[in-house]
């Protein structure tokens, strides 16, 4: 099975070698039909230290690497 590749902000860079991507979404609603955004964090791993608050982030699946992290960044690509 493919692992799964999502693309977010970073909102967090306090943990050492961690960062916290917010990664949003759309879908419809089912009932009325409005566009509704939905979003959720993701704690992933960052060996570098490279990523700071406000960039894009790239992150795919991985075997857990502690209590919250299941995701490593695969491209650090700066637009803040």
């Amino acid at each position: 099975m493919p692992k799964r590749i999502l693309e977010g902000v970073v909102v967090s860079d306090k943990g050492d070698k961690t960062v916290v991507v917010k990664v949003e979404r759309t879908l419809l609603h089912p009932l009325l039909r409005k566009t509704v955004r939905k979003s959720k964090n993701y704690h992933a791993h960052d060996e570098a230290n490279a990523l700071k608050v406000g960039d894009i982030a790239r992150i795919i699946e991985c075997a857990p690497k502690s209590k919250l992290k299941r995701w490593e960044i695969i491209s650090p690509s700066s637009a803040s």
